[in-house]
C-alpha cells in the first residue's frame, strides 16, 4: 500500500491530480484508520491505465469506460473489446489527422516554391535598375 504522495511521486504527478480522478469515479483507495489514502497494487495498475490512455490521446471519459469495466467482467473479455473499439477510432482519428498534415505540407511547399521565385524577381527587378 502507497501514499497518495508515494504515488504523485511514483507518477510524477501533483497529489491533486490523483484526487481528481477519485473525484471522477476512476480511482477508488482505501483509507487508513487516520483517513489517510492508502493505493494498493489495483489502483496503481488503474493509474497506468490512466495515464498510457491519456498519452494516447483518449478521453478521461473513454479512459473510464475502458478501466472500470474490468470491476464489471473479472475475464477482461469487456474491457479489451472495447479497448479494441476505442483503439480502432483511435487509429482513424490519427490516419485523418496524418491526411490533414500532409496536405498542409504539400500547400505549404507549394506556396513556398511561389513565393521564393516572387522573391527572386522582385531581387532581379532590383537589381536591373
Amino acid at each position: 500500500m502507497k501514499t497518495i504522495q508515494e504515488v504523485a511521486k511514483q507518477f510524477n504527478v501533483s497529489p491533486r491530480t490523483i484526487r481528481y480522478y477519485e473525484e471522477l469515479g476512476l480511482l477508488n483507495p482505501n483509507r487508513s484508520s487516520t483517513n489517510q489514502r492508502t493505493f494498493s497494487k489495483k489502483e496503481l495498475a488503474k493509474l497506468k491505465l490512466i495515464f498510457r490512455g491519456k498519452h494516447y490521446g483518449f478521453s478521461l471519459e473513454e479512459i473510464k469506460e475502458m478501466v472500470l469495466l474490468f470491476d464489471f467482467d473479472r475475464t477482461g473479455i469487456q474491457q479489451l473489446e472495447r479497448t479494441v473499439e476505442y483503439g480502432e477510432q483511435k487509429v482513424q482519428e490519427i490516419d485523418s489527422k496524418i491526411a490533414e498534415l500532409v496536405q498542409m505540407k504539400n500547400e505549404l511547399q507549394q506556396l513556398q516554391g511561389v513565393f521564393t521565385k516572387k522573391l527572386a524577381t522582385l531581387k532581379g527587378e532590383m537589381y536591373d535598375e
